[in-house]
């Protein structure tokens, strides 16, 4: 008898399975993503210590003024990208490992990633 998983149990999956392979150490952090329909999250985290070292989200003033009205889109993504390796780099961090949260490389995932690259972030 075949039972059914729910999407958020594949995605969960998905995830657990990812993270066996990226570990954020003190030299080359985590880049962790998370996104939900209306706002999207990111932060740095070193794993070995369990401390994030910076972060952005589009919850935050500050970033949800440079996106405008809408915090859920690829232009949302790409200002919470810049705005992260901004804090990143002024925290002294150059290189980190790129946790897309077993998500696909694409839309706002990409965006982010491509926004944080063009900020100084090596991924």
């Amino acid at each position: 008898m075949k039972t059914e998983v729910s999407r958020k149990d594949r995605g969960r999956k998905r995830h657990l399975r990812s993270r066996t392979s990226i570990v954020g150490t003190p030299e080359r952090p985590r880049l962790s993503v998370r996104c939900s329909l209306r706002h999207i999250h990111a932060q740095v985290i070193d794993d070995w210590s369990g401390h994030t070292l910076a972060a952005a989200s589009t919850v935050e003033g500050e970033v949800a003024a440079r996106c405008g009205a809408n915090t859920g889109n690829v232009e949302a993504a790409k200002a919470v990208g810049q705005v992260v390796a901004e804090r990143a780099r002024a925290a002294g961090i150059e290189q980190v490992v790129y946790d897309r949260g077993g998500r696909k490389y694409h839309g706002q995932i990409k965006a982010l990633a491509e926004a944080a690259r063009e900020a100084g972030l090596n991924f």
